[in-house]
């Protein structure tokens, strides 16, 4: 008997999915752990694995299109089985689904503000798609098509950053671009006008003033509700967001009138890391976009050296970057920190040669490399043991004090910055911190994390020592009650036992929220961490 694959919910706030990539395909054979399809949300692409075996006989969501949780994702069988009632709402499809479906088309009307049959023949409603289960708005940041050009299906529109990351927006539509609802760095809500395409010369200007003053879901209201639809039914006038690139061979000026280079975020990051002027490189992607295949085989024109007086050209000159949405989010997130909670810093510096040697000792057993990060990790989550009201958060009317250790290791990306989480770091040993603090910042840089590795952490840990960094505060990572900064290890003289002797120092600051920590309190902690820090053979004890 067949059975209907749901949207699965990957994390606790998730919404939607979209499908990365299908790894099976209508009419292959299903074994039972086998994965079908990757699935993409806002923190993470994870594998989706079957539950069921049979016949793959239906695939109701296409490789980067959306869908909410619990809706159609694919239909599993055995091979020819009738299954003509799922796809109607019948059949053993989840009751759920069938009590969904008529608000599913209330949700589908407020993406078009008015139905099929107020739509001029063949014209396409664009609206800004939700590309993840946090976004509430999209901000252009390219577009790659203009007015009066022919899209064909699979051509990329636009440009569009989230506060997540900014992902290349693919038309599953043909027809010609006949208005433009956002200029580039303007940004819009979610399900508003974005653009619309449809035949050349169709008056579209009633379709796009049902969108002014930001009416697209009071359109929704305002449209005739119809029966439940089918549940494959197909979105038609809603272009889906899609992360891979085009690869048609079309060339044509890289430049818009403005004299901005259409390039890709992962080229223009290649550019700035091997120090490529854009403006030189031929781009060979649709409208002569510069792609990463164009940056990694460019090769610079040769000029001949120049003869005679100097005469400087120099002139002033400078870019102004739009904020990305994910610089917003930061923002946002640190300013409340900042102002919310009431910071003070207890600054101190640890003699790291006890440490320097026992990480060299440990290091020597065959297949064993931890870090001294690794080594302040656990430190930290066994001092925070001893001192539970430093493990703890701040609510209005309660304080939570923490029994468990979750340490937020805090790393750097290219986008901005994530804070993986080592669960119960007190029970694990110095290898196994290491494995996993490496493992997640692993999945950190290549945007592989999930929402739970992200989350429940109940101190955090920032460090820039590898960057030379020998001190510096940081904001707390709310709702925990402090974090601390890691600087580097520096040799420098010191006294010992009335002698001046080089030694190995390392400055830490801890930040503190004043509401639950008091200054003797996190004084006490340090306290506790210098002598692991300091004596580090008594973490094994």
């Amino acid at each position: 008997m067949a059975i209907v694959i749901n949207m699965p919910r990957l994390s606790d706030t998730m919404e939607e999915g979209t499908v990365a990539a299908w790894l099976k395909k209508v009419g292959d054979k299903i074994e039972e752990g086998d994965i079908l399809a990757e699935i993409e949300t806002d923190k993470a692409t994870m594998e989706f694995e079957s539950f069921n075996e049979g016949t793959l006989l239906h695939i109701g969501v296409q490789e980067g299109e959306t869908t909410k949780v619990d809706e159609l994702l694919a239909i599993i069988g055995e091979e020819g089985e009738d299954i003509t009632s799922l796809l109607s709402g019948g059949g053993n499809a989840p009751a759920e689904a069938k009590e969904e479906a008529a608000p599913a088309q209330d949700e589908a009307s407020s993406e078009q503000p008015a139905s099929e049959a107020e739509l001029p023949e063949g014209v396409i409603v664009v609206t800004m798609p939700r590309l993840s289960d946090t976004m509430e708005e999209g901000t252009v940041a390219t577009w790659l098509k203009k007015i009066g050009d022919t899209v064909e299906e699979g051509d990329i529109l636009a440009e569009i950053e989230t506060d997540k990351a900014t992902m290349e927006f693919e038309s599953f539509q043909a027809g010609t671009l006949l208005h433009v609802g956002l200029q580039e760095g303007e940004s819009a809500k979610v399900d508003d006008l974005l653009a619309i395409i449809g035949p050349a010369g169709t008056d579209v200007s009633g379709v796009a003033g049902n969108f002014k003053a930001g009416s697209s879901s009071a359109k929704a209201e305002e449209a005739p509700k119809k029966e439940a639809p089918k549940v494959e039914a197909p979105k038609k006038e809603v272009a889906v967001a899609a992360s891979s690139a085009t690869t048609k061979p079309q060339k044509a000026p890289q430049t818009a009138s403005g004299g901005r280079i259409f390039a890709s975020p992962l080229a223009k990051k290649i550019a700035e890391e091997k120090g490529i002027n854009l403006a030189q490189v031929q781009g060979s992607g649709e409208n002569g976009r510069i792609i990463k295949f164009d940056i990694e085989n460019f090769v610079p024109a040769q000029s001949g050296a120049a003869v005679g007086k100097f005469v400087p050209t120099g002139q002033e000159d400078f870019d102004e970057v739009a904020n990305s949405q994910m610089r917003k989010a930061i923002a946002k997130s640190l300013t409340k920190s900042k102002f919310s909670a009431p910071h003070y810093y207890l600054a101190v510096e640890f003699d790291m040669d006890n440490a320097i040697a026992f990480r060299k000792q440990f290091n020597s057993i065959p297949d064993t490399k931890i870090s001294f990060n690794d080594m302040v990790v656990k430190a930290c989550a066994l001092a925070l043991k001893q001192h539970p009201q430093v493990n703890s958060q701040w609510f209005d009317d309660k304080m939570r004090l923490n029994n468990h250790v979750h340490i937020g290791v805090a790393v750097a990306v290219p986008d901005g910055l994530v804070v993986p989480v080592v669960r119960f770091a007190n029970e694990q040993s110095l290898p196994q911190i290491g494995a996993e603090v490496k493992e997640l910042a692993g999945k950190a840089r290549n945007k592989k994390l999930t929402p739970d590795e992200m989350s429940g952490s109940t101190f955090t840990v920032s460090n820039l020592g590898m960057f030379g960094i020998d001190y510096f505060t940081s904001i707390i990572n709310q709702p925990n009650s402090a974090i601390l900064s890691v600087g580097a290890i520096v040799q420098k003289p010191v006294v010992k036992e009335g002698q001046i002797v080089v030694g190995n120092t390392m400055k830490l600051t801890l930040a503190c929220d004043h509401r639950t920590v008091d200054g003797a309190t996190g004084a006490q902690f340090l306290q506790t961490l210098k002598g692991y820090i300091e004596n580090p053979v008594t973490m094994l004890v």
